[in-house]
Order: C-alpha cells, then sequence, then structure tokens
C-alpha cells in the first residue's frame, strides 16, 4: 500500500520549486516561467516516491525513467519556445484582472495552484512507485500507451516548431504529419501519457487514483488547452475554420470526406 506520508513528503519540495520560480517571475516580470516548471513539479513527485518507496519488481524504476523522460523534454520544448517571447498573452490577461498586487498574488494565483494540481495529479505516480505488485499485463498496455502519447506530443510539437520556423507559413495552418488527423496533436498525447501513469498505478492495485488522468484530460479539453487555444486562433488563421471542419479536435481520426482542404 503505499505510504500517504510520501505523497504529503512531496508537497515540500514541489513548493519550494514553485517558490524559486515565483522569485525569477519577480525579477523578470513574467510569470510563463510557470509553464516550464509544470512538467518539472511531476519530476520532483516521482522522485520522492520512487526514493521513499521499495518496490523489487521495477515497476518504480521503469516509472521514474518516463516520468523523467516526458517532464524533461516537455520542459526543454517550452523553455526552448518560449525564449526571449516575454510574458505569454495567457498570464497578461490574468495579471490585468488582478492588479493592483499581481506580483505578491502571483505566488498563490499562479505557481501556488499549479503547484498544488500537479501535487494532486501525481497520485498514480504514488501508487506506482510504491507497490510490490509484480509487472503485468496493464504495465504492458500502460507502456504502449504511454510510448502511443509520447509520439505525439513529441511529433507534434516537432512539426509545428518546423512548421512555424519557416516565415513562409505565417498565417497558415499546420495540416500535415500528425496535424492532419487531430487538431491537436500534442494535447492528445499529453492525454495519453497521463492514462498511462494511470494503467500503471492501476497494475499496482492504485485503481482509485482515476481523479488523476480525469483531471489532466479536463485541463486539456477545456481549461488550459484546446477550449482556450481555438478562442482566438481562427481570428489569427483565416484558413482554420475550414480545418476545423475536416479535422478531429482531439481524438485522430481519418479528414472527413467531401470537405473542402483549401
Amino acid at each position: 500500500m503505499p505510504d500517504p506520508m510520501a505523497w504529503i513528503t512531496a508537497l515540500g519540495p514541489m513548493a519550494a520549486l514553485a517558490l524559486a520560480g515565483w522569485l525569477y517571475s519577480l525579477r523578470h516580470d513574467d510569470v510563463s516561467i510557470v509553464d516550464v516548471l509544470w512538467a518539472l513539479f511531476f519530476l520532483v513527485a516521482a522522485i520522492v516516491y520512487f526514493v521513499d518507496g521499495t518496490d523489487p519488481g521495477g515497476r518504480a524504476g521503469l516509472v521514474l525513467a518516463l516520468v523523467a523522460l516526458w517532464s524533461l523534454r516537455l520542459s526543454t520544448h517550452i523553455g526552448l519556445r518560449n525564449r526571449g517571447k516575454g510574458e505569454d498573452h495567457r498570464y497578461q490577461a490574468i495579471r490585468e484582472n488582478n492588479e493592483p498586487g499581481f506580483r505578491f498574488k502571483s505566488l498563490y494565483i499562479v505557481f501556488g495552484l499549479q503547484c498544488v494540481l500537479a501535487w494532486i495529479i501525481s497520485l498514480p505516480l504514488l501508487s506506482a512507485t510504491q507497490s510490490p505488485t509484480p509487472l503485468n499485463w496493464l504495465d504492458a498496455a500502460a507502456f504502449i500507451l504511454f510510448a502511443v502519447g509520447l509520439v505525439f506530443e513529441w511529433g507534434g510539437d516537432r512539426q509545428l516548431a518546423r512548421f512555424r520556423g519557416d516565415p513562409a507559413n505565417d498565417g497558415k495552418v499546420l495540416d500535415t504529419g500528425l496535424w492532419r488527423y487531430t487538431r491537436h496533436p500534442n494535447y492528445f498525447g499529453n492525454c495519453c501519457i497521463w492514462w498511462g501513469f494511470y494503467l500503471f498505478a492501476a497494475a499496482a492495485g492504485g485503481w482509485a487514483t482515476i481523479i488523476s488522468p480525469l483531471i489532466m484530460t479536463a485541463l486539456l479539453l477545456k481549461v488550459s488547452g484546446v477550449a482556450l487555444l481555438e478562442k482566438t486562433i481562427g481570428e489569427r488563421r483565416p484558413g482554420y475554420a475550414d480545418y476545423v471542419r475536416r479535422t478531429n479536435a482531439f481524438i485522430p481520426g481519418p479528414p472527413k470526406v467531401g470537405r473542402s482542404t483549401s
């Protein structure tokens, strides 16, 4: 059975990371650094759970390695993408809505909130790294789902970065590669990754941690992912409405036939 004290203990270093990010944001007047920290919160939690646990079956080491791969890749990608661009428009809006005193308020509105969310969502990592249950078929399913998710998230990010790096694509819509089958391959991939982590937990007996992937899915679909991005992208890219008509929003599928592809 997972040690609840390990979960409580993990909040300390996660909060320390959030505090460090907040102090950095004060110096640069930019809270966008929290996007870089988001995935790192989970890596910190996974390390605490791994150190505290006693798993002789190998699942703990496997899950920690996968969390590290996902976390470091995503944090590096976001850091490089945001470098030199100033504060993201999402956080500029939050700043405007919480003045005066946003510099202090951002400690709990931005950094504290994301830290606590990550702490709750990390529950499957606790179950997966602290159980003596031998590896089984659910672990294999979890690994496959994680791998599929990583292909979509990593591949989608790489394809989008190359597309945006070409000035000839300014104002155009990326509708090739993985983006031909879903309007948000990176978000779909992230969702698969977290359902994969949940399956690792379920393989170890942690079925109750399903709250984690449910929260992550809701965030990706309704809060900080698909819904937020699509509020304004149509205004910036005239061809996006046609892209919406022929391309699935989230779950990949073949382009809809009989629709314009201009």
